[in-house]
């Protein structure tokens, strides 16, 4: 008898958990925000701090200040190994972005 009842209740419980799987979401906002810019920020390649600013700006869904542009400029001019006029350059059109 217990034995029986024990497996009704494993049954029971493995049912509702399976019934719950079928019931996902599709994901949030926020999901899908955090979600488009972690793929931006890897296409860019940042790391640490400048992950950070880029993370915090994109997820507030504020636009970039003129210093979270220029820390990102800084980061993908450094990463092409720019210089020089090129450099200049590819601040500026960066920079209107």
């Amino acid at each position: 008898m217990k034995q029986l009842l024990t497996l009704a209740t494993l049954g029971m419980a493995l049912a509702l958990g399976n019934a719950h799987a079928a019931e996902e979401k599709a994901p949030t906002k926020q999901q899908t925000r955090m979600t488009t810019c972690n793929a931006e920020a890897k296409t860019k390649d940042l790391k640490g701090d400048e992950r950070k600013a880029f993370m915090k700006t994109c997820l507030s869904n504020k636009p970039a200040t003129q210093q979270d542009k220029m820390k990102t400029c800084n980061a993908d001019a450094k990463a092409k190994d720019l210089k020089g006029d090129e450099r200049k350059a590819f601040m500026s059109e960066c920079l209107k972005k």
